[in-house]
Protein backbone atom coordinates (compact mmCIF):
# COMPACT_ATOMS: atom_id res chain seq x y z
CA UNK A 1 0.00 0.00 0.00
CA UNK A 2 2.74 2.43 0.47
CA UNK A 3 3.55 2.11 -3.33
CA UNK A 4 0.05 3.77 -3.31
CA UNK A 5 0.56 6.40 -0.67
CA UNK A 6 2.20 9.86 -1.30
CA UNK A 7 3.80 12.29 1.21
CA UNK A 8 1.64 15.23 2.86
CA UNK A 9 2.17 18.34 1.30
CA UNK A 10 4.77 20.05 3.23
CA UNK A 11 3.99 21.94 6.50
CA UNK A 12 0.26 20.70 6.41
CA UNK A 13 -1.06 19.60 9.33
CA UNK A 14 -4.12 17.59 9.76
CA UNK A 15 -4.99 18.70 13.29
CA UNK A 16 -4.13 22.09 13.26
CA UNK A 17 -7.11 24.22 13.60
CA UNK A 18 -7.85 26.50 10.06
CA UNK A 19 -9.18 29.72 12.05
CA UNK A 20 -7.74 31.19 15.39
CA UNK A 21 -9.57 29.02 18.52
CA UNK A 22 -8.51 31.68 20.70
CA UNK A 23 -11.13 34.12 19.53
CA UNK A 24 -15.38 33.66 19.03
CA UNK A 25 -15.08 34.44 15.31
CA UNK A 26 -12.43 31.75 14.72
CA UNK A 27 -14.35 29.13 17.30
CA UNK A 28 -17.37 30.53 15.01
CA UNK A 29 -16.11 29.35 11.84
CA UNK A 30 -14.96 26.46 12.98
CA UNK A 31 -18.38 25.41 14.46
CA UNK A 32 -20.06 26.86 11.77
CA UNK A 33 -17.86 23.92 9.52
CA UNK A 34 -18.42 20.87 11.63
CA UNK A 35 -22.35 21.74 12.86
CA UNK A 36 -23.12 22.13 9.57
CA UNK A 37 -26.23 19.94 9.50
CA UNK A 38 -25.87 18.60 5.64
CA UNK A 39 -23.09 16.07 6.63
CA UNK A 40 -25.69 14.15 8.45
CA UNK A 41 -26.89 13.02 4.85
CA UNK A 42 -23.22 11.85 4.27
CA UNK A 43 -23.13 7.92 3.64
CA UNK A 44 -21.45 5.63 6.10
CA UNK A 45 -19.05 4.50 4.03
CA UNK A 46 -17.90 7.86 2.92
CA UNK A 47 -17.33 8.47 6.65
CA UNK A 48 -14.91 5.87 7.07
CA UNK A 49 -13.53 7.23 3.85
CA UNK A 50 -12.71 10.58 5.49
CA UNK A 51 -11.73 9.09 9.09
CA UNK A 52 -8.99 6.77 6.96
CA UNK A 53 -7.56 9.48 5.32
CA UNK A 54 -7.28 11.79 8.20
CA UNK A 55 -5.10 9.08 10.44
CA UNK A 56 -3.50 8.55 6.61
CA UNK A 57 -2.51 12.20 7.07
CA UNK A 58 -1.47 12.09 10.38
CA UNK A 59 1.14 9.22 9.60
CA UNK A 60 2.15 11.30 6.71
CA UNK A 61 1.03 9.41 4.01
CA UNK A 62 -2.30 10.19 1.36
CA UNK A 63 -3.67 9.08 -1.94
CA UNK A 64 -1.74 10.47 -4.78
CA UNK A 65 -3.11 13.74 -6.57
CA UNK A 66 -4.81 14.28 -2.90
CA UNK A 67 -5.62 18.13 -2.90
CA UNK A 68 -5.70 20.17 0.55
CA UNK A 69 -9.18 20.88 0.03
CA UNK A 70 -10.15 16.91 -0.14
CA UNK A 71 -8.27 16.73 2.98
CA UNK A 72 -9.52 19.52 4.68
CA UNK A 73 -13.36 18.58 3.52
CA UNK A 74 -12.19 14.61 5.16
CA UNK A 75 -11.31 16.26 8.32
CA UNK A 76 -14.74 18.36 8.52
CA UNK A 77 -16.32 15.08 7.85
CA UNK A 78 -14.40 13.20 10.49
CA UNK A 79 -14.99 16.12 13.35
CA UNK A 80 -18.42 16.10 12.47
CA UNK A 81 -18.78 12.81 13.07
CA UNK A 82 -16.06 10.91 15.16
CA UNK A 83 -15.65 11.97 18.83
CA UNK A 84 -12.17 13.91 19.31
CA UNK A 85 -11.28 12.01 22.52
CA UNK A 86 -12.01 8.02 21.45
CA UNK A 87 -12.02 8.28 17.44
CA UNK A 88 -14.99 6.29 17.77
CA UNK A 89 -18.01 6.97 15.39
CA UNK A 90 -20.71 9.18 17.31
CA UNK A 91 -24.60 7.75 16.98
CA UNK A 92 -26.04 10.20 14.20
CA UNK A 93 -29.19 11.76 17.26
CA UNK A 94 -26.06 12.40 19.11
CA UNK A 95 -23.83 14.57 16.87
CA UNK A 96 -23.66 18.51 16.81
CA UNK A 97 -24.50 18.52 13.34
CA UNK A 98 -27.43 16.62 14.12
CA UNK A 99 -29.13 19.53 16.34
CA UNK A 100 -30.19 21.77 13.70
CA UNK A 101 -32.89 19.05 12.21
CA UNK A 102 -33.71 17.00 15.46
CA UNK A 103 -33.48 20.58 17.47
CA UNK A 104 -35.99 22.48 15.21
CA UNK A 105 -38.15 19.84 15.15
CA UNK A 106 -38.30 19.35 19.04
CA UNK A 107 -38.27 23.19 19.89
CA UNK A 108 -40.67 24.10 16.80
CA UNK A 109 -43.73 20.87 18.56
CA UNK A 110 -42.42 22.22 22.68
CA UNK A 111 -43.45 25.38 21.36
CA UNK A 112 -46.66 25.26 19.19
CA UNK A 113 -48.22 21.90 22.00
CA UNK A 114 -47.48 24.08 25.28
CA UNK A 115 -51.30 24.82 26.49
CA UNK A 116 -52.18 21.36 27.41
CA UNK A 117 -50.42 19.17 30.49
CA UNK A 118 -50.57 15.66 28.56
CA UNK A 119 -48.85 17.95 25.93
CA UNK A 120 -46.06 19.42 28.01
CA UNK A 121 -45.26 16.44 29.24
CA UNK A 122 -45.36 14.30 26.31
CA UNK A 123 -42.78 17.12 24.21
CA UNK A 124 -40.79 17.75 27.41
CA UNK A 125 -40.25 13.74 27.61
CA UNK A 126 -39.12 13.56 23.82
CA UNK A 127 -36.52 16.99 24.27
CA UNK A 128 -34.79 15.50 27.52
CA UNK A 129 -34.48 11.91 25.73
CA UNK A 130 -32.94 13.76 22.83
CA UNK A 131 -30.59 15.64 25.25
CA UNK A 132 -29.99 12.77 27.05
CA UNK A 133 -28.71 10.76 23.51
CA UNK A 134 -26.34 14.56 23.00
CA UNK A 135 -25.25 14.75 26.23
CA UNK A 136 -23.83 11.39 26.54
CA UNK A 137 -22.62 11.85 23.08
CA UNK A 138 -20.52 14.28 23.74
CA UNK A 139 -19.33 13.76 27.27
CA UNK A 140 -15.51 13.61 27.43
CA UNK A 141 -14.50 9.69 26.65
CA UNK A 142 -11.98 9.85 28.85
CA UNK A 143 -14.45 9.31 31.92
CA UNK A 144 -16.76 6.28 31.58
CA UNK A 145 -20.23 6.05 32.93
CA UNK A 146 -21.98 3.51 33.76
CA UNK A 147 -25.77 2.20 32.80
CA UNK A 148 -27.34 2.65 36.00
CA UNK A 149 -25.56 6.09 36.22
CA UNK A 150 -26.95 7.15 32.60
CA UNK A 151 -31.08 5.68 33.99
CA UNK A 152 -30.33 7.89 36.76
CA UNK A 153 -29.36 10.50 34.98
CA UNK A 154 -32.17 10.37 32.61
CA UNK A 155 -34.86 9.85 35.20
CA UNK A 156 -33.74 13.21 37.27
CA UNK A 157 -33.52 15.01 33.97
CA UNK A 158 -36.53 14.32 32.67
CA UNK A 159 -38.10 14.67 35.98
CA UNK A 160 -36.68 18.04 36.94
CA UNK A 161 -38.32 19.19 32.97
CA UNK A 162 -41.67 17.88 33.46
CA UNK A 163 -41.79 19.56 37.20
CA UNK A 164 -40.99 22.55 35.70
CA UNK A 165 -42.76 22.44 32.76
CA UNK A 166 -46.46 21.28 34.33
CA UNK A 167 -45.78 23.14 37.69
CA UNK A 168 -45.32 26.74 35.12
CA UNK A 169 -47.66 25.82 32.76
CA UNK A 170 -50.32 25.64 36.20
CA UNK A 171 -48.89 28.68 37.36
CA UNK A 172 -49.34 30.51 34.43
CA UNK A 173 -52.88 30.02 33.21
CA UNK A 174 -54.22 33.38 34.57
CA UNK A 175 -51.15 34.84 33.56
CA UNK A 176 -50.46 36.93 30.16
CA UNK A 177 -50.55 34.17 26.94
CA UNK A 178 -47.35 35.26 25.91
CA UNK A 179 -45.69 34.13 29.66
CA UNK A 180 -47.83 30.55 28.58
CA UNK A 181 -45.00 30.88 25.63
CA UNK A 182 -42.45 31.09 27.30
CA UNK A 183 -42.67 27.57 29.56
CA UNK A 184 -41.09 25.31 27.25
CA UNK A 185 -37.79 27.42 27.60
CA UNK A 186 -37.78 27.55 30.88
CA UNK A 187 -38.54 23.76 31.58
CA UNK A 188 -35.39 23.19 29.22
CA UNK A 189 -33.07 25.62 31.16
CA UNK A 190 -33.55 23.99 34.34
CA UNK A 191 -33.10 20.66 32.61
CA UNK A 192 -29.70 21.29 31.03
CA UNK A 193 -28.54 22.24 34.66
CA UNK A 194 -29.48 19.16 35.68
CA UNK A 195 -28.92 16.73 32.86
CA UNK A 196 -25.35 17.54 31.90
CA UNK A 197 -23.75 17.60 34.95
CA UNK A 198 -25.40 14.16 35.90
CA UNK A 199 -24.80 12.65 32.58
CA UNK A 200 -20.86 13.52 33.04
CA UNK A 201 -21.28 13.15 37.03
CA UNK A 202 -17.78 10.73 36.37
CA UNK A 203 -15.92 13.42 35.10
CA UNK A 204 -17.09 15.66 38.33
CA UNK A 205 -16.44 12.51 40.89
CA UNK A 206 -12.75 11.45 39.10
CA UNK A 207 -12.19 14.41 37.14
CA UNK A 208 -10.77 14.81 33.67
CA UNK A 209 -7.63 14.44 32.13
CA UNK A 210 -5.36 17.68 32.31
CA UNK A 211 -2.56 18.16 30.11
CA UNK A 212 0.39 20.78 29.21
CA UNK A 213 0.27 22.62 26.15
CA UNK A 214 1.93 19.91 23.86
CA UNK A 215 -0.23 17.32 25.06
CA UNK A 216 1.45 15.76 27.45
CA UNK A 217 -0.74 13.99 30.39
CA UNK A 218 -0.09 15.97 33.98
CA UNK A 219 -3.28 14.29 36.20
CA UNK A 220 -6.98 14.31 36.67
CA UNK A 221 -8.54 17.25 37.90
CA UNK A 222 -12.08 17.61 39.20
CA UNK A 223 -12.26 21.46 39.27
CA UNK A 224 -11.77 21.70 35.77
CA UNK A 225 -14.49 19.30 35.31
CA UNK A 226 -16.53 21.51 37.05
CA UNK A 227 -15.57 24.49 34.81
CA UNK A 228 -16.00 22.46 31.58
CA UNK A 229 -19.34 21.34 32.77
CA UNK A 230 -20.53 24.74 34.17
CA UNK A 231 -19.35 26.11 30.43
CA UNK A 232 -21.01 23.55 28.29
CA UNK A 233 -24.66 24.24 30.61
CA UNK A 234 -24.10 27.83 29.19
CA UNK A 235 -23.74 26.91 25.97
CA UNK A 236 -26.89 24.56 25.72
CA UNK A 237 -28.98 27.62 27.24
CA UNK A 238 -27.56 30.00 25.37
CA UNK A 239 -28.10 27.49 21.97
CA UNK A 240 -32.08 27.21 22.89
CA UNK A 241 -32.68 30.82 23.83
CA UNK A 242 -33.27 33.31 21.56
CA UNK A 243 -35.08 30.41 19.37
CA UNK A 244 -37.58 30.07 22.72
CA UNK A 245 -37.92 33.30 23.59
CA UNK A 246 -38.03 35.79 21.13
CA UNK A 247 -39.90 33.32 18.40
CA UNK A 248 -43.17 33.50 21.04
CA UNK A 249 -43.20 36.64 20.83
CA UNK A 250 -43.52 36.46 16.91
CA UNK A 251 -46.09 33.98 17.27
CA UNK A 252 -47.93 35.96 19.37
CA UNK A 253 -47.85 38.86 17.19
CA UNK A 254 -48.68 36.26 13.57
CA UNK A 255 -51.46 35.20 15.27
CA UNK A 256 -53.50 38.23 15.78
CA UNK A 257 -53.81 38.28 11.67
CA UNK A 258 -56.79 37.13 10.14
CA UNK A 259 -54.69 35.08 7.50
CA UNK A 260 -53.06 33.44 9.90
CA UNK A 261 -56.09 32.40 12.01
CA UNK A 262 -57.64 30.94 8.52
CA UNK A 263 -54.34 28.90 8.58
CA UNK A 264 -53.82 27.34 11.71
CA UNK A 265 -52.80 23.98 10.84
CA UNK A 266 -49.79 25.34 9.33
CA UNK A 267 -48.56 27.05 12.76
CA UNK A 268 -46.73 24.05 13.95
CA UNK A 269 -44.85 23.45 10.43
CA UNK A 270 -43.98 27.51 10.60
CA UNK A 271 -42.36 27.35 14.20
CA UNK A 272 -40.15 24.21 13.04
CA UNK A 273 -39.30 26.17 10.17
CA UNK A 274 -38.46 29.29 12.29
CA UNK A 275 -36.69 27.21 15.00
CA UNK A 276 -34.47 25.80 12.32
CA UNK A 277 -33.59 29.59 10.95
CA UNK A 278 -32.28 30.10 14.64
CA UNK A 279 -30.45 27.14 15.52
CA UNK A 280 -28.85 27.52 11.74
CA UNK A 281 -26.90 29.99 13.43
CA UNK A 282 -27.21 29.74 17.34
CA UNK A 283 -25.76 26.14 17.30
CA UNK A 284 -22.24 27.11 16.10
CA UNK A 285 -22.41 30.25 18.20
CA UNK A 286 -23.32 28.67 21.09
CA UNK A 287 -20.69 25.79 20.46
CA UNK A 288 -18.16 28.75 19.89
CA UNK A 289 -18.74 30.61 23.48
CA UNK A 290 -15.85 28.80 24.83
CA UNK A 291 -12.97 27.42 23.79
CA UNK A 292 -13.41 23.61 22.99
CA UNK A 293 -9.78 23.12 24.56
CA UNK A 294 -10.31 24.79 27.71
CA UNK A 295 -7.59 25.95 30.19
CA UNK A 296 -7.42 26.15 33.53
CA UNK A 297 -4.72 28.05 35.34
CA UNK A 298 -2.28 26.56 37.71
CA UNK A 299 -3.51 28.14 40.80
CA UNK A 300 -6.99 27.12 40.29
CA UNK A 301 -6.49 23.35 40.87
CA UNK A 302 -6.88 20.87 43.43
CA UNK A 303 -3.21 21.62 45.73
CA UNK A 304 -1.74 18.10 45.47
CA UNK A 305 -2.31 18.15 41.42
CA UNK A 306 -0.96 21.47 41.43
CA UNK A 307 1.94 21.00 43.95
CA UNK A 308 3.01 17.63 41.68
CA UNK A 309 2.95 19.30 38.63
CA UNK A 310 5.14 22.33 40.37
CA UNK A 311 7.76 19.32 41.56
CA UNK A 312 7.94 18.44 38.43
CA UNK A 313 7.95 20.97 36.24
CA UNK A 314 8.27 24.28 38.50
CA UNK A 315 6.14 27.28 37.58
CA UNK A 316 6.95 27.45 34.02
CA UNK A 317 3.65 26.17 33.31
CA UNK A 318 0.81 28.79 34.37
CA UNK A 319 -1.89 27.08 32.63
CA UNK A 320 -3.13 23.27 31.85
CA UNK A 321 -5.84 22.25 29.14
CA UNK A 322 -8.60 19.89 28.75
CA UNK A 323 -11.05 19.20 26.35
CA UNK A 324 -14.71 20.11 28.08
CA UNK A 325 -16.49 18.33 25.43
CA UNK A 326 -19.88 19.75 23.84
Amino acid sequence: TRAKMTTVPLGFNIDAPRWDQSTFVGRLKHFLNITDPRTVLVPEEELDRAKALVEGCRAGLVPPGSSQEQLLYAKKLYDSAFHPDSGEKMNLIGRMSFQVPGGMALTGCMLQFYRTVPAVVFWQWVNQSFNAIVNYTNRNAASPISLRQIGVAYVTATGTALATAVGLNLYTKRAPPLLARWVPFAAVAAANCVNIPMMRQQEIINGVTVTDWDNNELGSSRRAAAKGIAQVVVSRITMAAPGMIILPIIMERLEKFSFMQRIRVLHGPLQVLLCGGFLLFMVPAACALFPQRCSLALADLEPELRDSIMAKHGDKMPYVYFNKGL
